[in-house]
């Protein structure tokens, strides 16, 4: 009998590593076009605000199929879902490396490309039902720096291009989504399931509720400034440094992947805290700094000794909030753990999505990026309003979904 638990655990590291690796191979090819844009931007004579869309618009995609991917999870199992959406992806990768000669390929392509930004709420329930409660904060915080794919495509995708031409990364992304597909599918597995005590409910049923608990809003707006803001950072660093500060374009990608490899340090850092003190309260440090830190980069964004160092301390904040967030969706809903985590997912892509938008259109409107840090700090501090509202009177006491 002793013998169970350790098998189980064996398995389960195996099921995190795999899950983490296709995962950051995912988000290596999705991001693919923050890293590049400077370099597209220059060839096409694009503007800033068709290069924000061109950054912005693989986010948007990625965000919406988090929704019926992570319902798909629940019923079909990560080990199918993942493999086929890993399947897929080559397929706008080769466009790409094929098309991107003008903006329009580029935007229609870019947006297929967002599915493979789908991949993290296909992951979040296959590895979380490989964990007793008490030890999903640790595994999900794991599974979440799979994001240092995109500190990969930061450090590489430049240096690619320059070398061999701007079809080169997608090519070698093409290559890598192939394999681990291939490796994910031979050695994956599903986690033993508790039998149904009834029939399995559509996704607008599991999505159901939405419609009753404020709790599940919370947990999007959270994760929409948490994640949300790692992604637009990470994406638009690279084109502020190069347009404010004149730093080269490998210089810029090098800046964005520190940035970005601080975060994937702190998620699991921020899950494994929630596992001790609680989600709730690494949240509220989280938004805390990071709406001072928001606000010092609107006054400071212009001088690159405080714009690193802000930006490198917001970086680990950011990376603590988005991983305790997902602590909280076992918790507080233990049976719809992959549909509301593509909604939540969901919410985190968009936070991805709108701000390098909004960012182009106030340094177009103003000649300067420090209303866009503005907005992004009253959305920080909006997050602790709601934190206050909705946590539980013991932070660290898991709470039941209602009904």
């Amino acid at each position: 009998m002793s013998t169970a638990p350790q098998e189980r655990a064996g398995s389960a590291g195996t099921e995190l590593a795999l899950a983490t690796l296709a995962f950051a191979v995912c988000f290596y090819a999705w991001s693919l076009l923050g890293p590049l844009a400077p370099d597209i931007q220059d060839d096409l004579g694009l503007s800033d605000f068709q290069s924000s869309v061109m950054v912005a618009v693989p986010v948007l995609l990625g965000s919406l199929m988090r929704i019926p991917l992570g319902w798909l999870t629940d019923r079909a199992g990560g080990r199918r879902v993942f493999t086929a959406l890993m399947a897929f992806t080559p397929l706008p990768l080769i466009a790409l490396a094929l098309w991107h000669d003008s903006l329009t390929p580029i935007i229609v392509f870019g947006f297929l490309l967002g599915f493979a930004g789908a991949s993290f709420a296909v992951g979040v329930p296959f590895v979380n039902g490989w964990y007793p409660p008490e030890r999903q904060g640790s595994a999900l915080g794991i599974y979440g720096a799979g994001m240092g794919g995109t500190v990969v495509a930061g450090l590489t995708a430049p240096r690619i291009a320059d070398a061999w031409g701007l079809a080169a990364p997608f090519w070698v992304a093409t290559g890598l989504v192939i394999v681990i597909a291939f490796v994910f599918y031979a050695l994956a597995r599903d986690a033993p399931r508790a039998a149904r005590t009834g029939p399995a409910p559509g996704m607008f049923g599991a999505l159901s509720v939405f419609r009753s608990s404020g709790r599940a809003w919370a947990l999007t707006l959270f994760y929409f400034m948490a994640f949300g803001g790692f992604v637009a950072m990470f994406l638009y660093l690279p084109k502020l440094l190069t347009g404010v500060h004149d730093l080269s374009k490998s210089d810029a990608g090098a800046r964005a992947a520190g940035f970005a490899l601080l975060a994937v340090i702190a998620r699991p850092l921020g899950g494994w805290l929630a596992d001790r003190i609680g989600a709730a309260r690494v949240l509220l440090a989280s938004f805390i700094s990071v709406t001072g830190l928001a606000l010092l980069l609107a006054a400071s964004y212009k001088h690159i000794v405080p714009l690193t160092i802000v930006c490198l301390v917001m970086a680990v904040f950011l990376g603590l909030g988005t991983g305790a967030v997902f602590k909280l969706v076992p918790e507080w809903f233990p049976d719809r753990v992959g549909a509301v985590t593509g909604v939540v997912g969901a919410a985190g892509g968009l936070g991805g999505f709108f701000p390098p938008l909004v960012m182009g259109i106030v340094k177009s409107a103003t000649g300067g990026y420090g209303l866009g840090f503005v907005l992004m700090a009253l959305v920080s501090a909006a997050c602790l309003v709601v934190l206050a509202a909705v946590r539980p009177r013991t932070a660290h006491a898991p709470v039941k979904a209602p009904g």
